[in-house]
Formats: structure tokens, sequence, C-alpha cells
């Protein structure tokens, strides 16, 4: 586990468009968590679209340790985290009416 977590540090094979890429995307999901949860209000947000995008992740952060792990990897935990947080809200918000 030590050795899996000192690689991924390492900055060796990171692909800096990937990580800027997952840095856009990132940048965006703090205002949509804190928007959903302010608001307790999911009308528009789509769960399939959330799914959708939790699977590529999933599928990010799969490839990322079997082929190449770098920090990149950590990008696409956060990322994960973040949707899913946000899916996890428009579960608990979807019945209100506002």
């Amino acid at each position: 586990m030590i050795d899996f977590l000192v690689q991924s540090f390492q900055m060796k094979s990171m692909s800096f468009f990937e990580a800027g890429m997952l840095i856009c995307f990132g940048a965006s999901w703090p205002f949509a968590v804190m928007k959903t949860y302010k608001t307790k209000n999911v009308k528009g947000k789509s769960r399939l679209f959330l799914t959708l995008i939790i699977i590529g992740y999933i599928f990010g952060i799969i490839n990322k340790i079997l082929n190449s792990v770098d920090i990149v990897l950590w990008l696409y935990v956060i990322n994960l985290l973040l949707v899913g947080t946000d899916f996890v809200f428009c579960l608990m918000y979807r019945n209100r009416e506002n």
C-alpha cells in the first residue's frame, strides 16, 4: 500500500493534458454541490447524467491503477467524490417540491 501511494505521487509519467482536463472538470463540481446543498433543489439535474460521469471516473481510476499510476489518479478520485456527493444530494432531495 505504501509503495502504491509513493508511486502515485511520482511525476515522471503524469499526463499534463489529462490533469488539465480533470482540473477544469473538477473546478465546476464544488459549485454544483454547494448549490444543491444550499437550495435542496435538484430540478433539472439528471441522475442518469451523473451516473454516467461517475462510471467514466471509475474507468479512469481503473485505467490509472492498471497502466500508469501517477498523481492524476488523485484528481480522478477527487472528481469522483464530488460527483458522488452531488448524486447523493440528488437522491436525498428528489422528492422535494420547490
